[in-house]
């Protein structure tokens, strides 16, 4: 029996929306029955999957966001029929095209005849008795246009072009509200139209970032986000003037769109009766004046949000594979910050993300003290065991990983490793009010070494803290709408903090608050709780949290885990509310709940069905018996970190087919990013990633990916390095590829911290001697 559409909802939104997501209407109907009960999409994809059929979280967030446009445009619709039907207007006809309307686009077409306005030249032409002129005008074309206008003078219309110029402006309204004509005309222009650019006067030599635009075409339908949000920058700073235009190259006296309307109304090209010749020039005029600007105006804003829909959609992805990098884990952490003038700002974290040491430390100019930096540095390393050490790409970070790696060489092994890290959003949270809470006494300016240390730790629970536009992954992020992307990416960080599953006695007030039915209010209080009382011994101790009652509980305890507890299945991903059926598949197999789990064999000889019951169908009963097989299983891939080549710090040291490694910071509808240590990422074109065609860059590389590239082109000049990861471009030829797909000139999120390289690096010629020196005066 079919689930009956929730309230709110009609059966056609259902089937609509299963259709898009390649589900059954009964599945959509289910979805959105937990949806408007409050139940969140992690909790719906991993505990409800009986109830809609297993829809995964990708499923769920697209029928989301699409429920919410159908509910509207199923508003709009009864709005629209209640207006015209108030007008008296509304027809067994109307109803029925107003009903089988699927876009708000085609709504409105239908709905502009019957529209309040303004008053209109075509309403004021009404009022001076000119209506039935132009409807016998086209109804009758064997009369001349002129000699019927005479028939129509008054007071108000006081000769025949005064009564033919209002039959025109009555007529072109007519043809400019027929909602089949607009349809008609609509995609006429999204087959056709060119989008173009060019540059703005006197605006050649401020503009150079957008010399790829200055005279630059192409068709509206296939233009990428990314050079049409470039060619929209462009606009909006005034260096580019962008024009939509269609029919340019047509040759015919008649353009197609003018004959579009034309025909709409039976009106012959060529003069034939008396009024035919006026009324082609009516449909001229109407479609120059009045179609064409609301046209154009209407499919830039299209452009513009087709453009920024797919910047979201590769700035959520992007996201959500740097929110997913492997972590390096619970480590004895040093986090270097670096600077030159300013120094080098360290901190070192503990296992647990625990600030235990601070300093800030100046070996390069103007101090060049390399030789106590590199004491503090070691003595610090010695102290406190650290593992590992994370060097923020900003300025001065070659530098830094030089010193340090000299450093590492004069010091007895086990040496810890140290790897470079992002410091994207590193300066955002160091003044936000999150830091402060955490680090009340600490200088804003270590709070960045401190979140760069924990990030390498584990960059999930350290990158909830920022807001997700500050990271930096993706591409015009600035330029697009902040309201959409907020909340694209504020879902990336929820899915992807619940795939994970959050540590209840050690997880930050930040990192709690993006659990399944949590919020900042209720992680705050258990926050609070957890410092009052002690850790959580089991999961349902929650309950005594203030302000968490049994629904927040049922969406938040599932991915919520406890270590060590009294209840071992509270380290793992089974919901309490399944607690009985995984104790008595533990049963079944005549062991104790710890000694069984990670016993795959015993787990793999069990049935699945015969568990199933009338609460909990099969999918359940197999997640119950994969979290006892890998209980709390973290899904991110194992930590391994990338190589920077020695001597090559700046772009001037690069060389065509240097092959080196690097890391992938971003990736674009048009390639992707990586950082090769030199200050500026390479670009490897789409068609420069694998040795066959790649039709989306994520097919082959995601954000935080190690890889090796080789060097193509180097253009210091305009900051932009091609890179390749072909194996056939040993020779070093150039990928195909448009220039255009290069950002102009856009920095990464951290540029604004950039700054030149010191010309004067610091000597580390006696770096031995000076530093044994250095490390026998500090007693080591």
């Amino acid at each position: 029996m079919a689930a009956a559409a929730p309230q709110g909802m009609s059966e056609t939104i259902a089937r609509i929306i299963a259709a898009e997501i390649s589900a059954r209407p009964a599945q959509v109907s289910a979805a959105v029955s937990l949806i408007d009960e409050g139940a969140t999409v992690p909790f719906i994809a991993r505990y409800r999957k009986e109830v809609t059929g297993g829809l995964d979280d990708t499923q769920l967030r697209t029928l989301e966001e699409r429920l919410s446009y159908l509910r509207e445009l199923e508003a709009r619709r009864a709005a629209v029929l209640s207006s015209i039907d108030g007008q008296g207007k509304l027809s067994d006809e109307l109803r029925g095209k107003i009903d089988a309307a699927t876009t708000k686009a085609e709504l409105e077409d239908l709905y502009l005849p019957y529209k309040p306005k303004r008053r209109t030249k075509a309403e004021i032409a009404r009022e001076k008795g000119l209506g039935p002129l132009a409807e016998a005008l086209l109804a009758d074309r064997s009369v001349a246009p002129a000699e019927r206008a005479a028939a129509y003078l008054n007071e108000q219309v006081v000769d025949i072009k005064a009564a033919l110029d209002g039959a025109r402006d009555i007529l072109v309204e007519t043809f400019a509200e027929n909602a089949e004509l607009v349809g008609r005309l609509r995609a006429h222009l999204k087959a056709n139209a060119v989008l173009k650019a060019r540059v703005a006067e006197g605006k050649e030599e401020a503009g150079a970032k957008f010399r790829d635009y200055f005279d630059h075409s192409e068709k509206w339908a296939t233009a990428p986000s990314h050079r049409v949000l470039a060619m929209l920058r462009g606009r909006n700073e005034e260096t580019l003037t962008l024009d939509l235009v269609v029919d340019e190259d047509a040759t015919t006296p008649v353009k197609p769109a003018e004959r579009i309307v034309a025909e709409a109304f039976a009106i012959p090209l060529a003069n034939g009766a008396p009024a035919d010749g006026f009324l082609l020039e009516v449909a001229r005029w109407a479609w120059r004046v009045k179609l064409s600007l609301h046209l154009t105006v209407e499919l830039m804003g299209e452009m513009r949000e087709r453009a920024e829909e797919e910047a979201i959609r590769v700035f959520a992805r992007n996201l959500k594979d740097l929110l997913l990098a492997a972590p390096a884990g619970s480590r004895a952490t040093m986090g270097l910050d670096p600077g030159i003038r300013t120094g080098v700002k360290v901190a070192v974290v503990d296992g647990t993300g625990k600030l235990i040491a601070t300093s800030t430390v100046y070996p390069f100019q103007p101090r060049n003290d390399v030789q106590g930096a590199s004491a503090t540095l070691a003595h610090l390393i010695r102290q406190h065991k650290v593992e590992l050490i994370a060097i923020g790409n900003g300025t001065a970070s070659r530098e830094t990983d030089k010193l340090v790696a000299d450093l590492l060489g004069m010091l007895p092994p086990p040496h810890p490793i140290k790897v470079v890290v992002s410091e994207a959003g590193a300066s955002v949270y160091s003044a936000s009010a999150t830091a402060a809470a955490e680090m009340p006494d600490i200088d804003v300016s270590i709070r960045g070494a401190v979140s760069i240390a924990r990030r390498l730790q584990d960059p999930l629970a350290e990158l909830v803290k920022i807001e997700p536009k500050a990271i930096g992954v993706g591409q015009y992020q600035h330029d697009v709408d902040q309201a959409r992307l907020a909340k694209a990416l504020d879902a990336v960080v929820e899915d992807a903090v619940n795939a994970v599953g959050v540590d209840l006695n050690t997880a930050s007030a930040s990192l709690l608050a993006r659990v399944s039915g949590l919020g900042a209010s209720l992680a705050e209080a258990i926050v609070a709780h957890r410092n009052t009382v002690g850790p959580f011994k089991t999961r349902k101790e929650l309950l005594k949290v203030a302000r968490l009652g049994p629904r927040t509980f049922e969406l938040s305890a599932g991915f919520l885990r406890i270590a060590e507890g009294t209840e071992p299945l509270d380290a793992s991903a089974v919901h309490p509310e399944a607690y009985d059926l995984a104790k008595k598949i533990v049963a079944a197999c005549g062991r104790d709940v710890r000694a069984l789990m990670g016993d795959t064999a015993a787990l793999k000889a069990l049935d699945p069905r015969a568990f199933v019951d009338e609460r909990f169908g099969l999918p359940t009963v197999r997640d119950i018996l994969s979290e006892l097989e890998k209980p709390g299983r973290d899904p991110r891939p194992q930590f391994k970190t990338a190589t920077f080549a020695e001597g090559v710090n700046e772009m001037s040291d690069l060389k065509p087919g240097m092959v080196l490694e690097g890391t992938v910071t971003n990736v674009a509808a048009f390639g992707a990013f990586v950082d090769i240590g030199v200050h500026q990422d390479g670009l490897v074109h789409v068609s420069a990633l694998a040795d066959r065609f790649v039709k989306d860059p994520h097919e082959v590389v995601k954000a935080g990916d190690v890889v090796k590239v080789r060097v193509v082109e180097v253009d210091v000049k305009r900051k932009r390095i091609a890179l390749s990861m072909r194996k056939d471009d040993a020779g070093g030829r150039p990928p195909a590829g448009r220039p255009q797909d290069q950002r102009p000139n856009e920095p990464r999120q951290n540029d604004a911290r950039r700054s030149p390289p010191p010309k004067d690096k610091p000597a580390q010629g006696a770096f031995g001697a000076a530093l044994a020196d250095a490390l026998r005066r500090k007693g080591q």
